[in-house]
């Protein structure tokens, strides 16, 4: 991968250099977004950029690593998302990370749940922009490799102006690669993670507003983007310049078949020859859950991950509920995945209906 050493006054030549070719990501999802998941995405999706659930720098410093980082050769591009506030330490946590094969290293400064808060990082960062400086700067000094944040555009009573633009000020000159904006603020006291995805209202204006005073920092929008569709309208904006890409969260996690349209839509790249459908999909998919059967892996450790296709078809439910009960069951194997697909119809639904909401959903 390219190295991306950054000037801060020479910011026009250098526009889309972190984004280029991944004009659409999947964002990184606690609980959700483990290997299993992104390696089914992957398969969706030859060029959406793929991010690891957020890991803390000491579980990387001093945990199991290769729990924690192991991924497939095919997952590729795929970064890893860092949690922390001690530059030294997520120094260290980056060059571990680069070693082990990650082509970008992403921090997270806009998780609000209280866990996180106690720790020192996530969406409270935004009031300590100097100190997000000093940690991109650390990162940079220690890797070769993008060094990109996610951020909120504010927290609590925070105006979003001076807020968003301070938090950009202090890590375009420690020279970040990127920034991933989710375009709501963060309530840290009074609302739980999941009201912090759906109560403060989006404001796509301001990131656009961010992406005009900044021209030449790659940035890209996260936030309510249910449909591509929705994601390319936000991207071009209005009568703002247009950003550089969309991170799309809970949406491609509980529709996972939207991601087969990214490719497309990605600057530069063939017309794709993926998948056809969720159901090609699966059959992709079997060889990889083969695999990882044999090596100790319970099945439902991936079918949880599939739950969310085939909305609006025939049979969609039983499918879900026939992995929901069979899937745990000890020793089930390839046959369980089978049948629930025979449940659902391959005739094209009349109308995409909305997923049913998933119950491991955060």
């Amino acid at each position: 991968m390219k190295v991306h050493q950054f000037e801060p006054n020479a910011q026009q030549s250098r526009s889309t250099d972190v984004f280029a070719g991944a004009r659409y990501a999947v964002a990184p999802m606690l609980d959700w977004t483990d290997r299993h998941c992104r390696y089914f995405h992957r398969l969706l999706s030859r060029r959406v950029q793929l991010y690891t659930e957020m890991i803390t720098t000491g579980a990387i410093v001093f945990g199991d690593r290769a729990r924690l980082l192991d991924f497939s050769a095919e997952e590729q591009p795929l970064a890893v998302q860092l949690g922390g506030s001690d530059p030294a330490e997520l120094a260290r946590a980056a060059r571990i990370c680069t070693d082990w094969g990650y082509g970008e290293i992403n921090l997270n400064v806009g998780c609000p749940s209280d866990r996180v808060q106690n720790g020192r990082f996530g969406a409270c960062l935004m009031r300590e922009p100097a100190l997000v400086g000093d940690c991109v700067a650390a990162m940079k000094a220690a890797v070769d490799i993008p060094v990109t944040v996610k951020c909120r555009i504010g927290v609590d009573d925070q105006d979003t102006g001076p807020a968003l633009d301070a938090l950009a000020e202090a890590v375009v000159g420690a020279g970040v690669d990127g920034l991933v904006v989710h375009a709501r603020k963060a309530w840290l006291a009074g609302l739980s993670p999941k009201e912090n995805r759906e109560i403060p209202p989006l404001d796509y204006a301001r990131v656009h507003r961010l992406k005009q005073a900044r021209p030449g920092l790659p940035v890209m929008l996260n936030g309510g983007l249910a449909t591509l569709e929705a994601a390319e309208a936000a991207i071009r904006g209005q009568d703002a310049p247009p950003l550089d890409g969309a991170m799309i969260g809970r949406a491609a996690y509980q529709n996972p078949e939207i991601l087969l349209g990214v490719d497309a839509l990605t600057p530069g790249a063939r017309a794709p020859a993926g998948m056809a459908d969720g159901f090609e999909a699966i059959e992709a998919f079997m060889p990889y859950v083969a695999a990882q059967l044999e090596s100790g892996a319970r099945l439902s450790q991936m079918t949880r991950h599939l739950l969310g296709l085939f909305p609006g078809r025939r049979g969609a439910r039983l499918f879900r509920r026939h992995l929901a009960t069979e899937a745990v069951r000890p020793g089930a194997g390839l046959d369980v995945l089978r049948q629930a697909v025979a449940f659902v119809s391959r005739e094209e639904p009349a109308g995409a209906l909305p997923a049913e909401p998933l119950r491991n959903a955060s």
